[in-house]
């Protein structure tokens, strides 16, 4: 396969694009051209979001976020390298699904609507689907993100890693992924590479059921391929060692 030598980092829910911010410094530093796009409604400063909901979140949904990223593609030289974590490791299962990307990388990624997720997941999110609240969107406490995103780093980190990351998210990203059909996977399609990346310690999307989305590929001949990182969290982008994550992927990429 011909190596692109671009990449294009997407964010999931409850964060934006400044989690990426090392990644692409530590990636362009590797000779790559490297895009961090926010996702519609999620552009901003993080303490400035929580203080002032952005005018267009609430209407953003899953597909929303997918024609994004596709709108960006269609203007590069190249396919991209399409990198996604948590609902964003699906949208990257979407890009290659469509043809849109030379290689694709879940990292945590959320199932799509064809694989029913685990009870864990269900407990966890379930508040950002919005079914029995009256708000417009979710805006996760800082028990919810200690839980759900900070559970492996210390205590006195987590403070910080909210003010610095944490965003209102729309609850209709959530209810696409699993109530529209565009959110199902072909996995008979041919597809260009994928990996998935799984944290041990993922209180979102655990371990299991990213190994349980990247069988489902099993019947396919394109090649899919899978790394879980013992004790990581869903804040694998974000907590100490996150650069062992980055070169494992880029690792696997240049030696397709």
């Amino acid at each position: 396969m011909s190596k692109s030598k671009t990449i294009v980092l997407i964010h999931g829910n409850f964060v934006n694009d400044n989690t990426w911010t090392e990644w692409k410094q530590y990636y362009e530093q590797k000779g790559y051209k490297v895009y961090t796009p926010a996702n519609p409604g999620h552009d901003g400063d993080p303490t400035e979001l929580r203080a002032k909901v952005h005018p267009d979140l609430v209407q953003t949904g899953f597909i929303d976020v997918v024609n994004n990223i596709i709108k960006l593609i269609n203007t590069l030289p190249e396919k991209p390298l399409v990198i996604g974590h948590s609902m964003a490791g699906m949208a990257a299962l979407k890009l290659v699904e469509l043809g849109k990307a030379t290689a694709g990388v879940s990292i945590d990624g959320a199932p799509p609507k064809n694989v029913f997720p685990p009870f864990q997941t269900l407990k966890t999110v379930l508040p950002a689907f919005g079914f029995f609240s009256s708000g417009k969107y979710f805006m996760g406490s800082r028990e919810w993100y200690d839980y759900a995103f900070f559970n492996t780093i210390p205590q006195a980190e987590k403070q910080k890693a909210f003010e610095k990351f944490a965003v209102p998210e729309s609850y209709k990203v959530s209810r696409e992924l699993v109530l529209n059909s565009y959110s199902n996977i072909d996995f008979k399609k041919h597809h260009e590479p994928i990996l998935f990346i799984g944290g041990g310690s993922d209180h979102i999307f655990p371990p299991g059921l990213t190994e349980t989305i990247a069988r489902k590929y099993k019947s396919n001949t394109s090649r899919v391929d899978i790394k879980i990182f013992d004790g990581k969290s869903h804040f694998i982008c974000g907590e100490p060692g996150w650069e062992n994550v980055a070169d494992y992927i880029i690792n696997w990429y240049e030696a397709l």
